[in-house]
């Protein structure tokens, strides 16, 4: 999904924070310890607080993000990609929730601490309620290609940032409230809660060209056929099931996100049928 190269950023709230700092500790040994495909099957697009697994690590100032004023920026960089998506999604949100308020992005640069523990690359992107925070180190997605095999291209580093952008609506509109965590297993508020998160994301990419800078320019070009595809298989390599089976034992009872299959599927649901379409828990565990 492209940027449309004329598109005017118009400033932005995202910040740039942390500085290296390593791997992040974890309760019980770090990342080589337990496994890198281990902590991401916890943390990875979770939305939830993980500080009893992740040590608060790194830190650093915040900064501005410079040299992203135009989508031809958004083009060409990742970081900037992700700033010209926050502006985005903000604009579709706010049309769409009443009395919206906007997350607060930080582009992680190695590592940094937050309340919900250490965000890195090997963490995968988060979103850290109390803070209502997002956090994404733009090197996760070469992780994503090297040890899930996605391509990981521009609609799908979209999809991962608007799925943080899912738990966020979650949060502020009381979701994450109602249903709140209740163990795993594959008909758990936590699957549930991540397929509502990659439905609001098939939603907004099916509608993100309707959201203008303040010339009128759409910030995103209709996404291709191709570019879907890629971001299908975003979803596919973080399911459960996949995780799992890179480890050698797939155990629904464990799950946390849903399996391949139902991420590929309320993204679509999303896509094709809109927000109304997007309640994950009214819907029965065969319906999942």
């Amino acid at each position: 999904m492209s940027f449309n190269s004329n598109a005017e950023l118009g400033g932005t709230t995202a910040r740039r924070r942390g500085r290296g700092g390593g791997a992040a500790a974890v309760a019980g040994g770090g990342l080589a310890g337990l496994g890198g495909i281990a902590v991401l099957l916890l943390v990875l697009f979770t939305g939830g607080d993980v500080t009893s697994l992740l040590g608060g690590t790194g830190g650093g100032q915040d900064s501005a993000i410079a040299g992203c004023d135009t989508g031809a920026d958004a083009n060409a960089n990742d970081d900037c990609r992700l700033v010209f998506g926050q502006k985005a999604l903000d604009g579709y949100w706010a049309d769409q929730v009443q009395g919206y308020r906007a997350p607060q992005l930080i582009i992680v640069d190695g590592s940094t601490s937050t309340r919900c523990g250490t965000a890195s690359n090997a963490t995968g992107p988060f979103y850290c309620p109390p803070e209502e925070t997002i956090y994404v180190d733009p090197t996760f997605f070469g992780l994503l290609r090297s040890q899930f095999g996605a391509q990981a291209g521009d609609l799908a580093q979209l999809y991962v940032l608007a799925h943080e952008y899912g738990h966020h609506i979650q949060q502020i509109t009381g979701i994450m409230d109602q249903y709140p965590n209740d163990g795993t297993g594959p008909t758990s508020n936590g699957v549930r809660t991540e397929l509502q998160a990659d439905c609001f994301a098939g939603a907004w990419i099916a509608d993100a060209t309707s959201t203008t800078d303040a010339n009128g320019v759409a910030y995103l070009q209709q996404p291709t056929d191709a570019q879907l595809r890629d971001a299908l298989d975003a979803a596919a390599a973080v399911g459960d099931d996949r995780i799992q089976a890179q480890s050698g034992r797939v155990n629904p009872e464990t799950w946390t996100h849903g399996s391949s299959g139902q991420r590929q599927r309320w993204f679509t649901t999303g896509y094709q049928s809109g927000l109304d379409a997007c309640d994950t828990f009214s819907v029965s565990g065969g319906e999942l």
